[in-house]
């Protein structure tokens, strides 16, 4: 055990230890070496079982920084588009001008998000949907979290690509860094599960309902994964070619780096990112240090708002503790 995250190392013992998730796959990173961790339940539902550590979970947001921003960073990289197109370059259904990739990568773009019936309509129609949504007064303005406008983003790489983007997503991401237990297929019988719908209990399908209607064109959610490959990415995550990264992209206070939260403060130093299903990497390029924490807290219950304060003290611990 490290010595340096002896605190939040409890902490997270503790979100088991007093059943506020089932189990916990976490990992504590510095420099080369990784402190793995699993402890208690891959479910509670319809029976007990233990976790092993090999668990995929249901990553829901964090398909978002595993997937669709490295894709589309790359892509920029490659001068196949430009951080600063508009979006009706490639959408032109979408036709405000004045929202760019950037503003969709820093959560800026003021989409207002509402759909009515959004849950009974079919891919083309909740894409055509998204596409016709106004842009608001907060453009520019507010950091507002949405997954509109990583969906929009995967959009584009498919006008690129010509084919979904979760699938450009293996090809070009999960595949080169070998990631090989990440992916939007996953065995049900590795699957931690989390809530019921319609009377039956999700495994190894995704938790996000926009997931569920867009399947492979969906570049907000659906991507499952294990702690080993979680922890491999963080580790790529501080390499030198992602320090650009690690600070405020916006003149916002508190601002946004392209696609992660920034911390402490919403300035800069460590990236962090969330999963809504119980998940949480935070990332610090200087020290090099960084903790993946992976949990199904939406099990057998979707609402857990102890999870969610819990959350912010560990994050808090990791940000005294990583010096």
């Amino acid at each position: 055990m490290m010595n340096n995250f002896v605190e939040t190392n409890a902490q997270i013992r503790d979100l088991v230890n007093q059943q506020i998730v089932p189990g916990a796959s976490y990992a504590f990173i510095e420099g080369t070496h990784v402190d793995k961790h699993v402890l208690g339940y891959k479910s509670w539902q319809p029976e007990k079982t233990l976790l092993s550590g090999d668990e995929l979970y249901d990553l829901a947001s964090l398909t978002k920084v595993m997937g669709t921003i490295p894709l589309i960073l790359k892509m920029i990289d490659e001068n196949k588009i430009s951080l600063h197109d508009p979006v009706s370059k490639y959408l032109p259904e979408f036709t405000d001008q004045r929202v760019e990739i950037f503003h969709l990568l820093t959560h800026t773009s003021g989409i207002a998000g509402y759909i009515p019936n959004r849950d009974s309509l079919d891919a083309p129609e909740l894409i055509d949907a998204l596409l016709k949504l106004p842009v608001t007064d907060n453009f520019d303005k507010v950091v507002k979290y949405t997954d509109t406008g990583m969906i929009m983003l995967g959009l584009i790489a498919e006008k690129i690509y010509g084919e979904p983007v979760q699938d450009i997503i293996v090809k070009e991401i999960l595949d080169p860094w070998e990631l090989e237990d990440s992916t939007f297929d996953p065995v049900e019988s590795r699957c931690t599960p989390t809530y019921p719908v319609n009377g039956e209990m999700l495994i190894g399908i995704p938790n996000d309902p926009k997931a569920r209607q867009l399947g492979r064109r969906c570049g907000s959610a659906g991507m499952f994964s294990n702690l080993d490959d979680v922890v491999k990415f963080a580790q790529i995550m501080l390499q030198p070619q992602y320090e650009f990264l690690y600070h405020n992209f916006t003149k916002l206070d508190p601002g946004r780096s392209l696609g992660w939260d920034v911390k402490p403060d919403g300035q800069g130093r460590v990236l962090f990112h969330t999963g809504y299903t119980g998940h949480f990497i935070a990332l610090d390029y200087q020290t090099q240090k960084a903790m993946v924490v992976l949990t199904n807290r939406v099990h057998p219950i979707e609402h857990n708002e102890i999870f969610l304060l819990r959350r912010k003290t560990i994050l808090e611990s990791f940000l005294e503790e990583d010096n």
